[in-house]
């Protein structure tokens, strides 16, 4: 099946999109774009030019283009704060509806989305596009396999001096609100375990050209008294980590380290006397399902095959809002300085 889609939303991200879209044997002869969408009139007519829509209806009313194209999908690429209005729009028009990520700018709105979904009968989901790849999906495998034991805790830092100019300058809660959501995502995922409670520390270090909220520190609680700890700085220059994060997983058995990149270390202990016991290397295994490590393009992939087959996706709203769910909850804390729980 080819599905219709209108993209909303032409600025920096929709590049990501439509390189997946247009570009991604993955999805190859599975989605026509018919519609492009931006207020800005000109940034939708170049992204038509750039990817060769010639044929794409281009237009700033977002209801219009609806109209006029009749699509299957809406891919939602819309700053945070518009993020509702859109998705109402494309399930009031029979629309799946595929959003950019934070899902929503507060609890209830995200909440509110889900309700929306369900009543209209469509799907609705997010683009955790960094869960679909090759490390994240690798070692989701190697904690189900037990190969370190039982999980105990997961530790990650971020630390990247990005100067990215724009919206993100002027956000509140910057790094937790738009970039901790991925990590605070995979960490769930890799993980396999419920978060349960937050103790969150958030600044805005000197020097910083964000307005706030560029640094955060905080400790999760998961279930099965599994601690998650995430150091982040999105303003810490000279020494810049994998955009993924530099991890470290501790099992019962062993460890497992990950520069968010290529380099995987696993080690268990395999000797039995000494103040440090003897520890031998462990194999990480590829990915069980490779088409699922292409970033958009498999997390889109995803949300057809969950359409075709009647269920919901990986990343549809009403599990993502769990992630959503940890990134408000740290807020909440870093505000009252307090250890929040978490219930989604």
């Amino acid at each position: 099946m080819t599905f219709r889609a209108v993209l909303v939303g032409c600025g920096a991200m929709s590049k990501g999109w439509l390189s997946a879209v247009v570009g991604s044997e993955l999805l190859k002869g599975r989605v026509e774009v018919v519609g492009l969408v931006d207020l800005d009139h000109k940034a939708a007519e170049a992204r038509a030019l750039e990817f060769s829509l010639t044929d794409a209806v281009i237009g700033a009313d977002l209801d219009d283009v609806l109209s006029k194209t009749i699509p299957d999908l809406l891919f939602d690429v819309v700053v945070p704060s518009a993020r509702e209005a859109i998705a109402e729009t494309g399930f009031a028009h029979g629309c799946h509806v595929l959003s950019e990520k934070p899902m929503a700018t507060t609890l209830a709105a995200g909440q509110a989305l889900i309700a929306k979904a369900e009543a209209a009968g469509r799907i609705h989901a997010v683009v955790q596009n960094r869960r679909f790849i090759s490390g994240v999906r690798r070692i989701r495998r190697f904690l189900e396999g037990g190969a370190i034991g039982e999980l105990t805790g997961l530790h990650c830092d971020f630390f990247i001096g990005a100067h990215f100019g724009g919206f993100r300058e002027e956000m509140q809660n910057v790094l937790l609100l738009d970039m901790a959501i991925h990590t605070l995502d995979a960490a769930r995922f890799m993980a396999g375990k419920t978060p349960l409670a937050v103790y969150c520390h958030e600044t805005n270090p000197r020097g910083s050209w964000y307005a706030h909220g560029a640094a955060a520190n905080a400790i999760f609680e998961f279930s099965d008294d599994v601690v998650f700890t995430y150091r982040g700085s999105w303003v810490a220059e000279g020494a810049n980590t994998s955009w993924e994060s530099a991890w470290r997983f501790i099992g019962t058995k062993g460890t497992l380290l990950w520069d968010g990149a290529e380099a995987f270390d696993a080690k268990t202990v395999t000797g039995d006397g000494g103040f440090l016991r003897e520890v031998s290397p462990v194999a990480v295994p590829d990915p069980e399902d490779a088409r699922q490590t292409h970033g958009h393009a498999s997390v889109i992939a995803e949300f057809l095959d969950a359409i075709e087959a009647g269920r919901l996706p990986e990343t549809a709203s009403n599990d993502n809002i769990k992630s959503l769910a940890m990134v408000f909850g740290a807020i909440e804390s870093a505000r009252s300085r307090q250890r929040v729980e978490i219930a989604v």
